[in-house]
C-alpha cells in the first residue's frame, strides 16, 4: 500500500518515511502542499495521505479539501498531522475532510495503530467499489435483456448494439451467463420422431 507523507520539516518527514518503510509501506514524500496535491492527482495516487496541517504554498487543510473533490473509486484516506491539539482544531480538521489526525510529536505505536485503521478502511472501500462495479455490469446485462431486441422474422437472428447480427444462442451466450444444452421439446419429438416413422 502506498502512503504519501507531506511535511515541510525535513527531520519529521524523514522519520515518518523510515518508520513507514520499516513497516513495508511504499512511501512518497512532498515538502509542501503543492507537491502533495500534484502527487494526489496522479493516475494511481497513494491510498493513504499523511498531511502536515501547516505547510508552505498550500496548507494541509486545502490539500485535504481538494483531494475530497477528486472523483476516485476509492477515496484517499487522509490523516492530518498537526501540533494543534484543541478540540476545536481537531473538529475543524475533520470537518475539512480529514479521516483522522495525529498530534505532534507523534507516538510510534499510535501512528502504527492509525495507519492500520487507514489500511483496513482503504481495503473495505476497494472491496465495496469492486462490488458496485460488478453490480453495474450485471444491471447493464439486465437492461440489455429487458430492452427491445431487433430479431429477424425468418432466421431469428438478433441484432446487437454494435449493429452485428448473431444467432439467438450466440447472442444469449455473449450477453448472459447462460450456457446451452440441447434437448427436444415434446412437440418436436412427436413431429420429427413419431413412432410411425
Amino acid at each position: 500500500m502506498k502512503i504519501l507523507i507531506a511535511e515541510d520539516d525535513y527531520t519529521s518527514r524523514l522519520m515518518l518515511q523510515v518508520i513507514l518503510e520499516k513497516w513495508k509501506y511504499k512511501v512518497e514524500t512532498a515538502e509542501n502542499g503543492t507537491e502533495a496535491w500534484d502527487l494526489l492527482q496522479h493516475k494511481e495516487p497513494p491510498q493513504i495521505a499523511i498531511l502536515d496541517w501547516e505547510m508552505p504554498e498550500m496548507d494541509g487543510l486545502e490539500v485535504c479539501q481538494r483531494a475530497r473533490a477528486l472523483e476516485l473509486d476509492t477515496p484517499i484516506y487522509i490523516i492530518m498531522l498537526t501540533g494543534r491539539n484543541t478540540t476545536d482544531d481537531i473538529v475543524y480538521g475533520l470537518d475539512a475532510g480529514a479521516d483522522d489526525y495525529i498530534t505532534k510529536p507523534f507516538d510510534e505505536n499510535e501512528l502504527r495503530a492509525r495507519v492500520r485503521v487507514a489500511e483496513r478502511m482503504v481495503t473495505i472501500q476497494h472491496s465495496l467499489s469492486s462490488t458496485v462495479e460488478e453490480l453495474r455490469r450485471a444491471l447493464d446485462h439486465v437492461d440489455t435483456l429487458q430492452g427491445i431486441l431487433p430479431i429477424c422474422m425468418h432466421c431469428h437472428g438478433i441484432r446487437s448494439d454494435d449493429e452485428a447480427w448473431y444467432k439467438l444462442e450466440k447472442y444469449i451466450e455473449n450477453n448472459t451467463m447462460a450456457k446451452f444444452s440441447h434437448s427436444i421439446c415434446p412437440d418436436c419429438l412427436s413431429k420429427h420422431y413419431s413412432e410411425e416413422d
